[in-house]
């Protein structure tokens, strides 16, 4: 990887770090301390993961690009989701390095980067069961999703789905991690689970994945790196220091690497507010 796609990484955590409404820590106190505080996840692949028992994903790669150019010690900590972005919004760190999904929630406390990911949702169903193959099919169904997650935030858009077909949104199992709920629909325990599409197409996410299977397509989202609403504009100096042409090319080949394929129509500006999502989600 060339030096334009570390710069892309570079300016979106300046974005966060060296604003002068920094909630954590701000530019004269990093340079000072010549740290800052990254925290991440290890259970989400292919964002974030183990492999071996070494740290593996996008944002790894992302994470090791910053760590060669940037002017100061990068401090990572690996938090579990469930607290992760609570604890950047509060200050405790400077940023979240993490595959996001946005929410009207989420845009309360934080704007986002460009998107650089598709997270269309689907749910996943036991392979070999032929009982769910549309949305009405749901209806009463036992889901699985993971606490704290966006799926779990925009779920009362699939309960409207539901009452429009004559049904209703069935019993809802929150889980720390995605393997759990995995586990579950292999055991029968949960009739359907509801995912992203990259996690969804990600081979070898769990010893389950040959005892599920993609199913129907539910709403349209996108990944971005979220910054706290107190920080900068998320465009600033990511637009200033980001390469857009050669940038493009290798954002490219890092999408094809992890997610298995490229996505050229995202927006490219920062989204902001909820009128921007809604736009993009067809809401």
């Amino acid at each position: 990887m060339k030096k334009s796609l570390a710069s892309m990484c570079l300016s979106a955590v300046l974005t966060v770090a060296f604003s002068y409404h920094a909630v954590a820590a701000d530019l004269p106190e990093i340079e000072k301390s010549g740290t800052l505080k990254v925290a991440t996840e290890d259970d989400y692949a292919p964002f974030n993961f183990m492999n071996n028992g070494q740290a593996d994903g996008f944002n790894k790669d992302m994470l090791e690009e910053l760590r060669k150019y940037a002017k100061f010690h990068v401090d990572q900590s690996i938090l579990p989701w469930t607290g992760l972005l609570a604890a950047v919004s509060t200050g405790q760190y400077d940023m979240a390095l993490t595959g996001a999904v946005i929410t009207d929630e989420r845009l309360k406390v934080f704007d986002f980067t460009p998107p650089w990911a598709s997270a269309q949702h689907y749910f996943v169903k036991r392979a070999g069961d032929t009982s769910l193959n549309t949305i009405a099919d749901l209806s009463g169904k036992k889901v699985g999703l993971q606490a704290g997650s966006a799926l779990l935030a925009r779920l009362p858009e699939l309960k409207a789905m539901l009452e429009k077909t004559g049904g209703k949104l069935g019993p809802v199992v929150e889980y720390p991690s995605y393997p759990e709920a995995y586990a579950d629909l292999a055991n029968k325990r949960l009739d359907y689970v509801i995912n992203v599409v990259i996690s969804v197409k990600r081979p070898g996410e769990s010893q389950t994945e040959g005892l599920r299977q993609r199913a129907g397509r539910l709403r349209t989202g996108v990944y971005a790196w979220p910054i706290p609403k107190k920080l900068a504009a998320a465009a600033g100096l990511y637009d200033q220091v980001y390469e857009p042409h050669e940038g493009d090319r290798q954002l490219a080949e890092l999408q094809k690497k992890w997610f298995g394929e490229t996505y050229d129509n995202l927006p490219t500006e920062a989204i902001t507010s909820p009128e921007q999502f809604h736009k993009l989600a067809g809401l």
